[in-house]
């Protein structure tokens, strides 16, 4: 009987690996659709950002500038 128990362990070893890969290798693109839809929205959301941004940096850049003229 002790040897039957040995001969279980491998053997739920080797099922808990089966349902492991099975899930490690089940299709993930359904929610592709949905982050990259989001990463959209991130993206237009930081460049609404970038004409201050820009704006900012040349007031910055022609404050420098005029001390350094001076």
């Amino acid at each position: 009987m002790a040897s039957l128990a040995w001969l279980l362990i491998p053997l739920f070893a080797a099922i808990g690996a089966a349902i492991w890969g099975s899930w490690a290798a089940r299709d993930r693109t359904s929610g592709d659709i949905s982050e990259l839809a989001g990463y959209a929205r991130f993206r237009e959301a930081m460049g609404h950002g970038e004409p201050g941004r820009a704006k900012a940096d040349a007031d910055a850049d022609r404050k420098k500038d005029t001390v350094d003229s001076a």
